[in-house]
């Protein structure tokens, strides 16, 4: 089975693309519009369910703060 994936400029997988993600792109939008309404860190994660250190670097763009420069086909296993 294809998938299509987002890519940073050097052709590794970003975001909810990523091996390793753990929070959807959606749950990261919803992070930074709570803390635009002024919400602190530990409202956000209670929220969200999710560490508020986790919180902060996503606030803060230490973590999931890359664009995709492209997009890429990749073949993944079908899960049973």
């Amino acid at each position: 089975m294809q998938k299509t994936v987002a890519v940073n400029e050097r052709g590794l997988r970003i975001g909810e693309d990523h091996q390793n993600a753990r929070y959807t792109d959606g749950e990261v939008t919803l992070v930074l519009e709570l803390r635009d309404e002024g919400k602190s860190y530990g409202e956000i994660a209670r929220l969200a369910e999710m560490p508020k250190s986790t919180v902060r670097d996503i606030c803060k763009g230490r973590r999931r703060c890359q664009c995709a420069a492209r997009w890429k086909t990749v073949c993944v296993a079908e899960s049973t």
